[in-house]
């Protein structure tokens, strides 16, 4: 089975390769050397069963994700669908830029509120998924009719309480704000959207989203 290294960070490998006639994305993860062996095994065995079980659940709530085809652990692997023909929406909205679209016109505020409605969804079921960025979020041909794919669910987990939803919320935020200049309008219609599609469990944790803001504030003021 060919593969072809497509990114390294510092948890793992990401390839594209062939695998039993599908086009697949295998993440590898890394030994960390640091670790007892044995330790360092039960972790990496973990992460990896709650990103599986993540996007399994996440499809099974009819939130678009990459199908999981293989887990093997001896490999400390994960055998992921390739979604064709996708483009991040961080690249997405790069060139709606770049073609003079404004973040606060009718197509950018769509995206938004899509982006609002899948997190809304997601987190109803207790699903954190610990990542949040326009990295991570990927659309399909054609782009402005496209839902929106999650990726990456390596540091996901599962919590009911408001406040790691919260900090979900704010990693997006500040991921989208630092990454996407004048998207103010962008991401207040995304979380009215979250709000709105979440009801009353979702306005307690847009409630949260204040404080968890103001300790990230403090935070950045005085270390």
């Amino acid at each position: 089975m060919g593969r072809q290294l497509i990114t390294q960070g510092a948890e793992g490998r990401v390839y594209i390769a062939d695998w039993l006639g599908h086009s697949v994305i295998i993440k590898e993860r890394f030994a960390k050397k640091y670790r007892h062996a044995d330790l360092d095994t039960h972790i990496t065995n973990e992460r990896i069963k709650a990103e599986a079980r993540a996007l399994t659940r996440c499809r099974s709530l009819g939130i678009r994700t990459p199908a999981v085809y293989d887990v093997n652990f001896d490999k400390r692997e994960l055998v992921l669908e390739n979604i064709a023909n996708s483009i991040t929406v961080r690249n997405y909205i790069y060139s709606a830029t770049e073609r003079g679209l404004s973040m606060d016109s009718g197509d950018m505020l769509k995206l938004a509120e899509k982006i609002g409605k899948i997190l809304a969804k997601m987190h109803a079921n207790h699903i954190i998924h610990g990542d949040l960025t326009t990295s991570n979020m990927l659309l399909v041909q054609p782009y402005d009719s496209s839902e929106v794919i999650l990726i990456d669910f390596g540091l996901s987990s599962v919590e009911e309480r408001a406040e790691d939803k919260a900090v979900d919320l704010y990693v997006l935020e500040r991921a989208v704000l630092s990454t996407h200049p004048n998207t103010e309008a962008f991401v207040s219609h995304l979380i009215s959207a979250y709000e709105k599609a979440g009801g009353n469990a979702a306005g307690d944790v847009v409630k949260r989203l204040g404080e968890v803001r103001t300790r990230g504030r403090k935070k950045l003021c005085f270390g």
